[in-house]
């Protein structure tokens, strides 16, 4: 139940820190231009307030319910109650619709869309656990923004308090690397069929 918990918040966290904390965004959603500390820290705040959808300050099951329940109407068109068949394809035929043209959808909603399944218990949830500094289960509006500003002087290299278009490229080629070094030893810890 906890991993379930935190597994929303550790879905924003990946995209709040550093790749949707620039003031302008270009195509496929990735920022533009530099980003100083004071922007990376009020589009943290941005993106907490779109996922604290009770509006209590913690990121929670409540607000992983209520953010299910947001997908499950959006997917549910014909308002019948059931989720058929074609409504759950054209949900997905939409995303792969959007990824194309380089648009991003709702963190928040996106959140609940990609944390199912295998995807939810990799580094999102680690970074949640991480987020998660006093181990409750839910993550405070406190433990988001300073998990996010811990990636953002992650990537500022330099240490100025500005990223860097080029120090946001290094990183995510660096976090591209240890991804595929990561799935090449799983592979090659699994045993042959």
């Amino acid at each position: 139940m906890r991993k379930l918990t935190l597994s929303i918040a550790a879905a924003t966290l990946a995209t709040a820190g550093v790749a949707l904390a620039a003031p302008g965004m270009g195509g496929h959603g990735m920022p533009q231009g530099d980003m100083t500390r004071a922007q990376a820290q009020a589009r943290a705040a941005e993106h907490f307030a779109k996922m604290d959808a009770n509006g209590d300050s913690k990121l929670d099951k409540a607000d992983r319910e209520a953010m299910r329940a947001k997908m499950f109407d959006r997917m549910d068109t014909n308002k019948d109650g059931a989720i058929s068949r074609s409504e759950f394809e054209a949900m997905h035929r939409g995303h792969a619709d959007g990824a194309r043209q380089g648009k991003r959808g709702d963190p928040a909603a996106m959140a609940g869309h990609r944390t199912g399944g295998k995807r939810g218990h990799g580094g999102r949830g680690m970074m949640a656990r991480m987020a998660d500094t006093d181990g409750d289960g839910a993550i405070s509006k406190a433990e988001f923004t300073a998990a996010a500003m811990k990636r953002f002087d992650r990537v500022d290299t330099d240490g100025n308090g500005v990223v860097t278009q080029a120090e946001r490229t290094a990183a995510r080629e660096a976090m591209k690397a240890k991804w595929q070094e990561r799935k090449a030893a799983r592979q090659a810890a699994q045993p042959a069929s």
